[in-house]
């Protein structure tokens, strides 16, 4: 004997708000902090470099111009989904003036179709970069409103956990005390571009060797070169560094390369190389994926287009058997992570000042962001509902609605009873 049941009703997508926010040191775009900070005012290899005036700060040739924007969704039963990423006032302009139309009355459980209409749309000028970096931002603020209107964590949705605990490496300038405080790995920038010459070359083996002794024989360290390498410096530093027993050499070229990953790779066929921070949808991981040139894809989902393309990009990694260890983005990142089996652990970027202390990777946007204690962190603490995030009523959030979208224009006067066109009753 059967029995007919309806399918519960689903809310819709109401409303879509952008914020940017007031301030540095608070939400999506890492680089937006306080002068002095170690990821912006420390020596740090570049692909502007090879400029003498651009190279004391990263701020000097704009890497945090754009700062955080923050999305917030509303459905019809009054739930709200929230997420932050980088973009600004740019960012703000386009979920208003493109995106917007893709989203209002749509069912928030149709990810894939959402996606596919806003990458779509946007392929006239976008496909990569800040177009497809606000489409992750309306992609993780969908999951997060999904989340919420189930009552289930995103890791629930997108497969559920593999694992009790997640564990971290930690990047930033003091692998000891990464050491010291649990983490499993650690990472550091590279100072010297191929623009500094064979003594920057020098400097960069002797500060390598510096941090290896710091840290001792056993503990994996990794190298961040932040794309301003080419071929020939990086088989070089890599050949004058292989005592050192680096763990991995990262990002160490220009994203569109896809050729020079293979050099690299028939130079050094036993050295791990990965890239992918910088690289953007599954079609640019595609070409990385197959060409196997690469150990291991570092997505950022706060770029890469979302969970949604983040999930594709991930089955097609695995496929090849490439582990996928996604760049910083806190907790949207952490509930990937515990939900694949081809993603050993997690990136943890210092958000302190001087590296050595770990804060909350998104500063004061929110009052519960869960941090990794002892260089892990329990997969119970990210059981709430969506990403578990809860916005701090004191946060520098400000509407973009008024910062975009003035006020018309004032209607110009009525011309005096009378004239038409700048006539008195019809004569010149």
């Amino acid at each position: 004997m059967s029995s007919k049941k309806s399918v519960t009703t689903f809310p819709k997508i109401k409303e879509i708000k952008t914020f940017i926010i007031q301030g540095v040191g608070s939400g999506g775009d890492y680089h937006n902090v306080k002068g002095g900070h170690w990821l912006i005012d420390s020596k740090i290899a570049t692909p502007m470099s090879g400029y003498e005036e651009y190279r004391k700060s990263r701020t000097s040739w704009g890497i945090n111009v754009l700062g955080s924007f923050c999305v917030e969704i509303e459905a019809t039963d009054g739930t709200k989904g929230f997420a932050t990423g980088f973009g600004g006032p740019p960012a703000c302009w386009l979920v208003a003036e493109h995106f917007r139309r893709f989203l209002i009355g749509a069912d928030p459980r149709d990810t894939n179709h959402l996606f596919e209409q806003m990458y779509r749309g946007s392929m006239f000028y976008g496909r990569k970069g800040l177009p497809v970096a606000v489409i992750s931002v309306i992609d993780l603020a969908v999951w997060d409103l999904l989340g919420k209107i189930r009552n289930e964590p995103v890791y629930k949705m997108i497969g559920g956990a593999t694992r009790e605990r997640l564990w971290f490496y930690c990047t930033g300038p003091e692998p000891a005390s990464a050491k010291e405080a649990g983490f499993t790995g650690a990472k550091v920038a590279l100072p010297y571009s191929p623009g500094e010459g064979p003594q920057g070359m020098r400097k960069n083996i002797e500060y390598l060797k510096q941090k290896r002794s710091e840290v001792g024989p056993d503990f994996p360290l990794r190298v961040d070169c932040y794309m301003s390498l080419n071929v020939p410096y990086t088989v070089e530093l890599v050949e004058k560094c292989k005592d050192l027993d680096i763990d991995w050499w990262e990002e160490c070229l220009s994203p569109d390369d896809f050729d020079g990953h293979a050099l690299l790779k028939r130079a050094h066929p036993t050295v791990k190389f990965t890239t992918g921070e910088h690289e953007y949808s599954r079609y640019g991981f595609r070409k990385l994926i197959e060409g196997r040139n690469i150990d291991i894809v570092q997505p950022d989902v706060m770029w890469v287009g979302g969970m949604t393309e983040l999930l594709k990009i991930s089955a097609m990694a695995a496929a090849y058997d490439i582990p996928v260890v996604p760049h910083a983005s806190g907790p949207y990142s952490y509930h990937f992570v515990v939900s694949q089996t081809n993603c050993p652990f997690q990136e943890y970027l210092a958000n302190s000042p001087d590296g050595k202390s770990v804060l909350p990777v998104f500063g004061d946007l929110f009052t519960n962001e869960p941090i990794p204690t002892k260089g892990y962190l329990d997969i119970t603490e990210l059981d709430k509902p969506g990403f578990g995030l809860e916005i701090n009523p004191s946060a520098p959030l400000i509407d973009a609605t008024r910062i975009l979208n003035p006020a018309p224009a004032k209607s110009l006067e009525p011309p005096p009873q009378g004239e038409v066109g700048g006539k008195a009753n019809g004569v010149a």
